[in-house]
Order: structure tokens, then C-alpha cells, then sequence
């Protein structure tokens, strides 16, 4: 059974996750839908001429006639209104813009999660998430979820790289907000301990750089704020994974050679690693994800297919907390 199979083998037998798609005119969103049906409440933005495209279980909103449609945008603008927006300029993002439609749902509790991204771009989906459900603490950021052929490999062949899509160049504080965070969803989503690796092209103070030193500091803010972590660096990528590599460069480290959670110096490194380790490396990678959000607002590539909607739909009901 791979990841995302097991993932909806779990979900499918609890309380059934509300989780809004709002483009529906992609007929690859409508297919994910069909079948993620099966295992959550989707909610598609549209009007009633999707009915005959979808499962019968599935809720369709049109934000135009919907009743609390008032309600969202004045919610709307009184969080956004000491950055300039106006009234009006409310009204009509979030009657007229399905993203910020959805995205005010999932902040009023109507709907658990949000899924897009099949047609837009990163930033347009990370602006109606940033300002409307910010970030819990620190600053949130992206990975991705990797599943490789070699079992051995983390949890059943199952490891996690970040950040891989939203901060381009985090400083230290920034860099232990992510290391934290990919703790806790790893477990969260794969289960077991995580084993935080914080990479970089020098391991143990064998290069001295300010990147390196910005890992390190990384590293020591993390260690402080979360002592009992299981987190080690700094360490390039054959030591974090190679055993017999981690005992010639991090003999005292029991981490090194063993690392399930990759935490990237910065987002040139993370992106280019995920996409080296799918292409060549033969891994199912699924996200971007997004953490640290106070709602999981998960994003998509514009090359997704179907079932890669479905996959990111699972993860983001098992996201719900």
C-alpha cells in the first residue's frame, strides 16, 4: 500500500473533513472531487450547472447567492482594512475571487481545509491564505512530501523536504521555525519520530561560511526552544542519509545517516533537491504543502494531474486537526 493509500485508508474511517476546491471549471478538479468524495465532504465553488458533473454528495457554493455571503465579506474587510482595503474592494474579492470565496470559508469554520492552485500561481494562492488565515507563529512554509521506491528510506520510504516553496532566503530564526514545524508534521502526517537533518555544503564546521553559520544558529535556536527535538547539523545530504558516510564525518551524532526531516539552507536548495529527487531519484513527491497556517491552505502544481489533487485532498483532511 503506498502513502497516500494508507493516508485514505485512515481518513475514511473518521468524522468525514470539509475541504473546499474552488476551480471547479478545471475538469481535473471535478474528477478529484468524484473520488475524494468518497472519503471527505467536498465543497466546489460553482453554480448549479455542476450538478450534473458531480456526485451528489458533493456541496456546490455560488458566492453570489450564498447566504452568508455578507457576513464573509465584512469579516473579510475587518481583517484587512488597516492595510487599505476598502469596503467595496472587499466585497467584490470574495464574491468574485473563488480563492478568497473558499479561503474565507475555511476561516469561519464552514469548510476544515482548502485545496488549489491546478490553475493559478503560488503567490495567488499564498495571498488570499496569508491575509486572511496567518500564520499561528514564526512564519509558515512549504514542503513536500516525498515517497521513495527504497523502503528503508524514513517511515516506509516516506520523507519530508522543506522548505521548498515560499522563503526564498530565511535567516536563522526563520530557518528554526521550519526545522520545528516539519517536526511536528511529519509525525503528524507520516507517524514516528521525526530525525531532523539541517543541511548545508559543510558538515560539522568542515567549511566556514556565513550560510554555514546561519545553520548553525539555526541548529542552536532550535535546540534551546525544543531540547528534547531529535535534530542535528549542520550536515550535507550523504551524511544525513548514509550511514556509513554519518560515521566518518558525525561519529557522535545520532541523527546523522538516519534523517527522515530535510531542512534546506534555502529555497533554491529545497526546490531543486525535491525535483532531483523525483525525476531521478524515481519519488512520488506530493505538494507543495503548506504548515504553520492557523487552517491547512494547501497549494498545487499547475501540472498536477487528478490523482495528484486527490493525494494533496488526503493530506490535508489528515492536516485538520
Amino acid at each position: 500500500m503506498n502513502y497516500i493509500d494508507s493516508v485514505i485508508e485512515k481518513i475514511k474511517n473518521e468524522t468525514f473533513k470539509r475541504i473546499v476546491l474552488p476551480e471547479s471549471e478545471d475538469e481535473r478538479v471535478i474528477e478529484a472531487a468524484n473520488k475524494a468524495c468518497k472519503f471527505c465532504d467536498i465543497y466546489l465553488i460553482g453554480d448549479e450547472s455542476l450538478r450534473d458533473k458531480v456526485d451528489s454528495s458533493i456541496t456546490i457554493l455560488n458566492p453570489k447567492t450564498y447566504g452568508r455571503l455578507n457576513e464573509m465579506c465584512d469579516t473579510f474587510y475587518e481583517l484587512r482594512k488597516e492595510k487599505g482595503l476598502s469596503k467595496d474592494e472587499a466585497y467584490d474579492l470574495v464574491t468574485n475571487n473563488s480563492r478568497y470565496f473558499a479561503t474565507m470559508l475555511v476561516y469561519l469554520g464552514i469548510c476544515d481545509g482548502e485545496v488549489t492552485g491546478a490553475n493559478h500561481t503560488s503567490a495567488d494562492t499564498y495571498r488570499s491564505a496569508f491575509q486572511i488565515c496567518k500564520p499561528k507563529s514564526g512564519k509558515a512554509s512549504a514542503f513536500m512530501l516525498l515517497e521513495f521506491p527504497n523502503k528503508e528510506l524514513g517511515n516506509n520510504g516516506v520523507v519530508l523536504f522543506a522548505d521548498t516553496g515560499l522563503n526564498q532566503n530565511p535567516d536563522s530564526e526563520t530557518l528554526a521555525d521550519i526545522a520545528f514545524d516539519s517536526s511536528v508534521t511529519y509525525e503528524r502526517l507520516v507517524g514516528g519520530q521525526s530525525m531532523v537533518g539541517m543541511l548545508s555544503h559543510s558538515t560539522n564546521g568542515s567549511s566556514k561560511h556565513e550560510d554555514v553559520e546561519k545553520v548553525v544558529n539555526a541548529l542552536n535556536i532550535v535546540k534551546s526552544k525544543h531540547p528534547s527535538l531529535l535534530i542535528d547539523g549542520e550536515m550535507q545530504f550523504d551524511t544525513a542519509i548514509d550511514i556509513d558516510v554519518a560515521k566518518k564525518k558525525m561519529p557522535d551524532s545520532i541523527i546523522a545517516g538516519h534523517v527522515n526531516t530535510f531542512i534546506f539552507p534555502d529555497l533554491d536548495a529545497g526546490n531543486i533537491g525535491y525535483k532531483i529527487a523525483q525525476r531521478l531519484g524515481g519519488a512520488n513527491a506530493y505538494g507543495p504543502l503548506t504548515q504553520g497556517l492557523e487552517k491547512p491552505i494547501n497549494d498545487l502544481s499547475r501540472g498536477c494531474t487528478a490523482e495528484d489533487i486527490v493525494g494533496v485532498i488526503a493530506i490535508t483532511c489528515l492536516q485538520v486537526k
